[in-house]
């Protein structure tokens, strides 16, 4: 069976709505019965995907972020940084995603950092008289950097499916996660002077500013743990994800934001977000496993060696992809998807994996702020109480930097891995 067939029958099965991971599994599974395997592969795969120390990192980031979610304290950290910047022309602006920023740096989620700090910002910076499109666009894209400031879910399952190191992937993050973040303040900056529509805020005492950093000093400390803990190799990721919700435990009962109602309510959430994750991971590695032994990904690696020789048209080719993709499967999907084809061709023209990484997630995370189906475009469409059209054009700036991120990134690979190989 020729890969344009197997591609044709996935997007069909996803045209008619079958979740991810059953038409990844399911039509994996066609593919080894019409090859005659043996359907022993398919219980052996999926437990394989679950028996793995790396993912069980990904639950207990999901509850730590949940934890902090329910516990209210994102608010903590955008009155604290907003004590200090809010003055600043377009202050309220770049508190929100200096927040987006830090947040990001303990949840992991894209979507939790959204939901976090939207519930907050945007009520506050509407009020002030920011136009509502652009409050909505920098929420959206704000959370994406949810995925490439470290810990990362999707970094985790990159790094599980090609075998490379999470420690390296979490620290080449960093600095993409923080230019990108310089990206959004600076288009914030540009907004305040040249596109007007918000009312000063006044600035804060430096009482005001004390009460509000010890109040959000406990968060950052948690970042501090949690990033710190890994880079100087007092535990590994999966670890750090254990203490990161210990201790993010600790932090809800001494601010007492935390009810057992509530707590609940973060577990089940993060139950189900996990289930959905590893159900999508399940059913992909069933699929890799089948279209492995068809030999796609080995036809798909010869036919780029043999036509495209210029590592930066293989890039181009791949964002462009990417980008078609992300109008139509969520970001999890295309990784899971697009990794395993793509992974024998890094190694023959010699792409370093782990600035590849990098360059997929700032792609993903195009994906996730891209319609039709970019899911913080409905996380910030529900936070917002808002018609889904406003989230749209106020998003397209914040797509325009990551794209510009990309390039940066691609022209000066030192940005990613400055950090994890030279520092």
């Amino acid at each position: 069976m020729s890969a344009f067939a197997i591609l044709a029958a996935l997007l069909a099965l996803l045209a008619l709505g079958v979740p991810v991971a059953f038409a990844l599994g399911g039509l994996g599974l066609i593919l080894m019965w019409f090859a005659d395997l043996s359907p022993v592969m398919v219980p052996q795969a999926l437990y394989s995907t679950t028996d793995s120390f790396v993912l069980l990192s990904v639950p207990l980031f999901l509850l730590m972020s949940n934890v902090l979610l329910k516990g209210g304290v994102g608010r903590d950290l955008f009155a604290a940084v907003q004590s200090w910047v809010g003055h600043w022309p377009g202050g309220l602006a770049i508190a929100t995603i200096l927040s987006c920023g830090m947040f990001s740096a303990i949840s992991g989620s894209s979507v939790a950092t959204a939901a976090t700090i939207g519930t907050v910002a945007i009520p506050e910076m509407i009020n002030r008289g920011y136009h509502r499109p652009f409050v909505l666009g920098l929420l959206a894209a704000g959370g994406t950097l949810g995925i490439l400031i470290p810990p990362s879910i999707p970094m985790i399952v990159y790094g599980v499916i090609t075998e490379e190191s999470i420690v390296d992937l979490f620290l080449a993050g960093v600095g993409p996660g923080l230019l990108l973040l310089g990206f959004f303040i600076l288009l914030s900056f540009a907004y305040a002077k040249f596109g007007g529509g918000y009312t000063p805020v006044p600035r804060a005492s430096w009482t005001e500013r004390r009460r509000a950093s010890i109040r959000a000093l406990p968060t950052v400390l948690l970042a501090a743990v949690v990033i710190g803990g890994i880079y100087a190799g007092v535990f590994t990721p999966t670890e750090s994800a254990g203490v990161g919700f210990a201790v993010s435990l600790v932090i809800v009962y001494v601010l007492r934001t935390m009810t057992w109602a509530k707590l609940k309510e973060a577990v089940t959430d993060a139950m189900h977000t996990t289930v959905t994750i590893f159900l999508i991971v399940a059913g992909a590695h069933i699929f890799g496993k089948a279209i492995t032994l068809y030999r796609i990904p080995q036809d798909i690696s010869m036919a780029i060696g043999n036509n495209i020789g210029e590592v930066g048209l293989f890039i181009l080719i791949v964002c462009a992809v990417l980008l078609l993709m992300g109008c139509f499967l969520e970001s999890m999907s295309m990784l899971l998807i697009m990794v395993p084809v793509l992974l024998p061709s890094l190694a023959a023209m010699g792409i370093d994996p782990i600035w590849f990484g990098v360059i997929f997630v700032i792609m993903i995370e195009c994906a996730l702020i891209t319609p039709p189906v970019g899911l913080n475009l409905f996380v910030i469409q529900a936070v917002g109480h808002v018609p889904i059209e406003e989230v749209l054009r106020g998003v397209w700036p914040f797509i325009l930097v990551l794209f510009i991120t990309v390039v940066a990134v691609y022209f000066i690979p030192d940005i990613a891995l400055f950090i994890p190989f030279k520092l």
